[in-house]
This record gives C-alpha cells, structure tokens and sequence, in this order.
C-alpha cells in the first residue's frame, strides 16, 4: 500500500482571544477608510464626478446648517432608543424583530389618546394617559410572543414578525376611522390648532427633549445590564438556559420580564415619534428604525455606550446617502450602493477583530501552519 503524506489546509481560520479595545478599533478604523476609498473609486469610475465632492456632500447633509444638525441628532436618538430597547431580549438570546410592531401599537396608542381625550381632560393629562398608554401597549405587544415562547416554545422570530403585520393593519384601520378629511387615506396633523398632546419643548428646541430622554434612557439600560440582578439573570439565561435552572433562576419568568420591558420602551419610542416630533400616524412612521436596530446592537456588542456611536454612523450614512442623489441628480440607487459598501467594510471588519488567519508555511514535515 502507497503511504500518501497527509498535507495541512493551506489555510487555517482560528478564533481569537480578546483584542485589546484600542486594536479593535483600529482595524474597525481602517475598514472605514478602506471603504471610502472603494466608494470613491468606483463614484469616479461610473459617474465621473470628484470623489471628494461626493464625501464632502454626506457632511454637508448632516452639519451644514444648524437645523440639520438637529435633525441629525433627533434621527440618532429615535434609532437609538428602539435599540435600547432590544438589547435586553437579544442578550437573553431571544431574537425580538418585533420592534416595529410594538413601536406601531405605542404611537396608536399615543393617537387615540390625543383625539379621543382632546375634548375632555387639559392638556397635561392627556400627555399623561399618553404615556402610560403608550408604554402598555408596548408592553403587552411585547409579552404575547414571550408567553408562547416561554409556555409552548415556539419560534419566536416568527412569532415577532407576524405581530409586526398584525400591528400595521391595526394601524391602517384607525388612520380610514380617524382620516382628515374623510376619503383622504391619512390622518395628517393632530391637534395642529390646539398643539394638544404635543410633547413639551426645550429651549425652544423641537428635538431636545427627546434627545435628553433618550440619554437618560441610555445610562439607565447600560446600569440595568450591567449591575441589576435583572441584568444579570438575562445574561445567564442568554449563555445557557440549563445553567439559569441549575443555578435557580426561573428562566420562563425572565422571558416574560424582559419582553416586557422591551415592549414598553419601544411602545415609549412610538410615543416620541407621534406626540414629540411627527405629531401624526401613519404604517411608516417608524422608518424601518426597528430592523437597523438589530444591526446596531450587534455591531456595538450588545453595550447600550457604544450603540450611540453605531447609531451615529448608520444615521449620519442614511442623510448622506440622500444628500449624494439630490446634489449630483443621481439616482437613489447610486447612494445606497455607496451606503452598502461602507457597511460592508464596517461588519465585515468584525470576523478580523474576532478570528485571524494561518497560511501553511513549507516545512520539514509537509508544511505547517504559520499566522
């Protein structure tokens, strides 16, 4: 029988330890600029415009006039607080894609308040109920799919999906109840003459109370995560279910809290879209905020700190993708592809931070592996 030397892969693709904070930033840093200068060749291959005045367009979106600015932080905020509110369940390993849904049920909520309680309670006290409500919705939005899954197992990415439809239809049938005028298909804007329901300014700043509740919001969830037993029980549930029972943590109850608070703060996000900026409902207003939420939990590691910098990057790309089709008269397929690309520097970036590659190296024996 022929003995056949039995040869090393050529390549290995091993694991990693922990990368030190400031390496894993620096290879995230070089993938940015690696993908600026793919977005650039390929702007000067296909349109023929300067590379540097398309860049320069994506800033001019954002900062050029305080107003911008403003919008750009409030866009940030509204992304960031949906994500906060999925975080808790994604540490648990409980995939909520029902953000949307529970955000929907919470700016209906805000609605209804606003234009069936107008006529009857000040203005203070409608905010009040609007709160509440919203929050309850959310919640309960919420905790339906965390029962099934903590009583029957099912599935509940699916689960969440389908309350995402459930909650647009419900959506769609109050807009044609509550459709100014009659046959108009769209509520418009509620309570326009009386402001009533409106969420408070700040300094004369439209945006600037959500932007501070949503801070507020972001040091609360990193304290709950990180030091509460509550936190704590939802990450050990998350690395494995066996282990919470062993150690005496109730593993159906934590589902059914942490869905529940989950729900509540995107029902509460529904309520700073409908009572503090759009001050309307309509089955788009949460502007698909719900699915980039989990891009932007996943991309900062599930820590609610550095989701305000992946929520900046995502929302400072959107505006400027938008800016590129209207300042060059491109289409707006043009700017999505620039927006994909970045993207995919940006996450593709994360299997270098966490696995590194071994060629063979020729040796005595057949080869063998050399990083």
């Amino acid at each position: 029988m022929r003995n056949e030397t039995k040869r090393e892969p050529l390549i290995h693709i091993t694991r990693r330890g922990m990368l030190p904070w400031y390496r894993a930033w620096a290879i995230r840093g070089g993938a940015i600029a690696l993908a600026l200068l793919v977005c650039a060749l390929i702007t000067t291959l296909v349109t023929h415009q300067d590379p540097l005045a398309v860049f320069a367009s994506i800033f001019e979106a954002s900062f050029s006039t305080q107003r911008r600015t403003w919008i750009l932080f409030q866009n940030i905020a509204m992304l960031l607080s949906v994500s906060l509110a999925v975080i808790p369940a994604f540490r648990m390993r409980f995939w909520n894609l029902g953000a949307e849904g529970q955000m929907l049920v919470g700016g209906l909520a805000t609605a209804a308040c606003m234009i069936c309680l107008r006529d009857i309670f000040p203005n203070w006290l409608v905010i009040v109920c609007m709160v509440i409500t919203s929050i309850a919705a959310g919640a309960v939005w919420g905790v339906i799919p965390a029962l099934f899954k903590a009583k029957w197992d099912t599935n509940e990415t699916l689960f969440t999906l389908m309350m995402n439809y459930v909650a647009i239809q419900l959506v769609s049938f109050f807009i044609i109840v509550w459709e100014v005028p009659k046959g108009a298909g769209k509520i418009g804007i509620i309570n326009q003459s009386t402001e009533i329901g409106w969420l408070p300014t700040i300094g004369g700043q439209k945006y600037l109370l959500n932007i501070i509740i949503v801070a507020v919001l972001t040091v609360i969830m990193y304290i709950y995560l990180r030091y509460a037993k509550h936190g704590y029980e939802i990450s050990v549930v998350g690395e494995s279910e066996r282990t919470a029972r062993y150690v005496g943590i109730q593993v159906d109850k934590v589902i059914i809290r942490t869905m529940l608070f989950s729900g509540a703060l995107c029902g509460l996000t529904g309520l700073l879209l409908v009572g503090g900026t759009d001050h309307t409902l309509t089955t788009t207003i949460t502007g698909g905020r719900g699915f980039t939420a989990v891009m932007v939990a996943w991309l900062a590691k599930f820590n609610p700190i550095w989701m305000i910098g992946t929520s900046f990057l995502l929302v400072f790309l959107e505006r400027g993708a938008g800016q590129i089709s209207t300042s060059f008269g491109l289409n707006q397929s043009f700017s999505d592809i620039l927006t994909g690309i970045i993207l995919f520097f940006i996450i593709g970036c994360e299997f270098f931070i966490n696995y590194r590659i071994a060629f063979r190296h020729p040796g005595k024996n057949g080869g063998k592996a050399h990083v």
